[in-house]
């Protein structure tokens, strides 16, 4: 019996292992929105998602979420820094966007709560109802959960993932990019379920 009872436990431990990766990926259907936003990491391929999303014209307006940066620090040496949201926003406009189409939100963001926080906020002050959220695939589940956790259902978020991202979920652990992605995202849905308990430095 406690043989029996062993596999069983040792099968549905091996069969949750290897779909580790596959669960957190989600993606909603496309609906008319008030903006598309591009969250901060993966460049190039959340811009051009997000591109790929505007020529289907279901939002007038592309966001860019702002990352906090060495700016300050760099300037301080007489160094000009240039931020990932210059690039998303040049992606962008090579891909068709209008730069009167494109903002950058305002607040540098360290995290995904902060970028939830912030474009919910916008969404409210505009008086939108909608929002479509671009990321990579492994980041789908935790926007997902933070959204319903921090926001709730209005504004509504519409989720979607880089399409072109080279992420192999079934196979999640052979690539030493693609098991890191997994494992930062499990860490950070258990912040979520755990009420944020882990936050950013300062910033």
């Amino acid at each position: 019996m406690y043989v029996s009872v062993l596999g069983v436990l040792t099968g549905a431990c091996a069969w949750t292992f290897l779909h580790l990766g596959e669960w957190l990926i989600v993606q909603d259907p496309l609906v008319p929105a008030h903006a598309i936003v591009v969250l901060s990491g993966s460049m190039p391929s959340r811009a051009i998602e997000a591109a790929r999303i505007y020529q289907q014209t279901v939002s007038a307006q592309v966001w860019i979420s702002q990352p906090v940066s060495p700016a300050a620090e760099l300037a301080s040496l007489n160094i000009a820094f240039v931020g990932e949201d210059f690039y998303n926003q040049k992606v962008l406009m090579a891909r068709g966007v209008p730069a009167d189409a494109i903002r950058i939100l305002e607040s540098p963001i360290s995290n995904t709560e902060e970028e939830v926080d912030e474009i919910a906020r916008d969404c409210r002050r505009d008086q939108a109802h909608k929002v479509i959220i671009v990321t990579s695939k492994a980041h789908t589940r935790r926007v997902r959960l933070i959204w319903d956790r921090r926001i709730g259902d209005d504004p509504q978020l519409i989720v979607r993932y880089a399409s072109d991202e080279a992420f192999d979920a079934a196979h999640w652990w052979r690539i030493s990019a693609d098991a890191l992605s997994v494992v930062r995202e499990w860490l950070g849905i258990a912040n979520a379920w755990l009420g944020f308990p882990a936050r950013p430095a300062p910033h």
